[in-house]
């Protein structure tokens, strides 16, 4: 196999993580390096901070893959004198590009969201927060039996009759169809002032709203008739397969305490290690997922009426209010949904090996090959933790 040039790296990154899925706010894609330079290693972790590239340049990597922005708001200067400026000029002069793929590897099919579902233990996941489904119309058109083939091959090269992993689905059902040409029809079958009837196919497709004009040109290409009869159909709004967070079950309920414990060995870690609140008793079987920051889903994890919320930096007042509230509305029942809180960067790390396997997978199917490999270095920015115990506690305290 050939090596990958950085612009096939990209190619193939940007198929599995569209850059326009990202939220409006993100800085996502390619931020240093150049399209035709080839990449041979590629070194993928959560942040692009000084001992990340340290290793990225120790290793010899062409391209360093991170899940955070290093420039999430806009910047007048990449001058070596500031820190992130320095780390720019690191990386280009020992030839590594940095790219990042952030909000929209946490939507995708097989991103963030996915990984750490699995890795948790969630099965038969669906999106917490699905970005709907691409709109769509029905084409609905009436054409000779013995045409119908050629206009379904016509209408499935336009676009249409694509249905998750099938191609050229269509639906037919003949009938009689009956007109009468009149003065100045220059009729395909019949004539003139002439009534006919003929054997018609009625053919079904769905096709991209996006595509609807090329879809018409092409029926309208393909139709033996002058005239075409069809209809064009728009179809209800459906939630796609992907977006913000996941939610799944558990193959056998646990125990709040135990479901936690299970979640702190799939993640890296980290000094804070991994909080919850609940009762330590409580089962729990429907669990939802979002890593990273997840406290502005609260509405959402109560919609998907989950038994626990596995997330990141859950601060105080919102996690609070969110117990109260699930205290209030069980009524003396046990409060649901229980949160179980993780560091940022940790709920976010089990993506990286996952990518990285997807990345040399996508590049093989294309003729090309490159070498991954995960940054296992803690980028969480907390170092150390000291334990409380009552004799640790100032007199007085509650």
């Amino acid at each position: 196999m050939s090596a990958a040039t950085l612009a096939d790296v990209v190619g193939a990154l940007e198929r599995r993580y569209p850059p326009r899925t990202a939220e409006q706010w993100d800085a996502v894609g390619l931020v240093a390096g150049d399209p035709a330079a080839p990449v041979r290693r590629v070194l993928l972790a959560v942040d692009p901070v000084a001992t990340v590239v340290d290793e990225a340049l120790a290793w010899d990597a062409d391209l360093l893959l991170t899940h955070h922005p290093l420039f999430l708001r806009g910047v007048h200067s990449v001058a070596a004198t500031t820190y992130k400026g320095a780390l720019v000029h690191r990386l280009v002069r020992g030839g590594c590009a940095l790219y990042t793929a952030h909000t929209n590897a946490d939507a995708a099919r097989g991103g963030v969201a996915e990984a750490l579902a699995e890795a948790v233990g969630l099965v038969d996941t669906v999106p917490l927060v699905p970005v709907p489904a691409p709109a769509l119309d029905k084409v609905v058109v009436f054409v000779p039996v013995d045409d119908a083939d050629a206009l379904i091959d016509a209408l499935a090269a336009a676009g249409a009759g694509a249905l998750g992993d099938y191609e050229r689905a269509a639906w037919t059902t003949t009938g009689v169809g009956t007109f009468t040409p009149v003065a100045g029809a220059a009729p395909a079958v019949g004539e003139v002032g002439r009534r006919e009837d003929v054997r018609e196919a009625r053919v079904e497709m769905v096709a991209p709203r996006s595509a609807r004009s090329r879809v018409l040109a092409a029926l309208r290409g393909a139709h033996p008739y002058e005239e075409p009869a069809f209809d064009v159909l728009e179809l209800a709004a459906q939630p796609g397969s992907t977006g913000l967070g996941r939610v799944g079950t558990l193959p056998t309920p646990a125990r709040l305490a135990d479901f936690a414990a299970a979640v702190a060995r799939a993640v890296p870690a980290t000094v804070q290690g991994v909080r919850y609140a609940g009762d330590a008793d409580m089962p729990v079987r429907r669990v939802a997922v979002l890593g990273g920051s997840g406290d502005s889903l609260f509405d959402a994890v109560r919609a998907a009426d989950v038994d626990a919320y596995v997330t990141a930096d859950l601060r105080h007042h919102p996690a609070s209010e969110q117990q109260e509230r699930a205290a209030f509305e069980a009524g003396g029942g046990a409060p649901r949904p229980a949160l179980v809180d993780l560091a940022h960067a940790a709920s976010e790390w089990p993506w990286l090996a996952r990518a990285a396997a997807d990345l040399v997978a996508d590049l093989q199917a294309q003729g090309t090959t490159v070498e991954t490999r995960v940054s296992t270095l803690p980028t969480d920015p907390w170092t150390g933790r000291v334990p409380q115990t009552a004799s640790t506690q100032p007199e007085g305290t509650p």
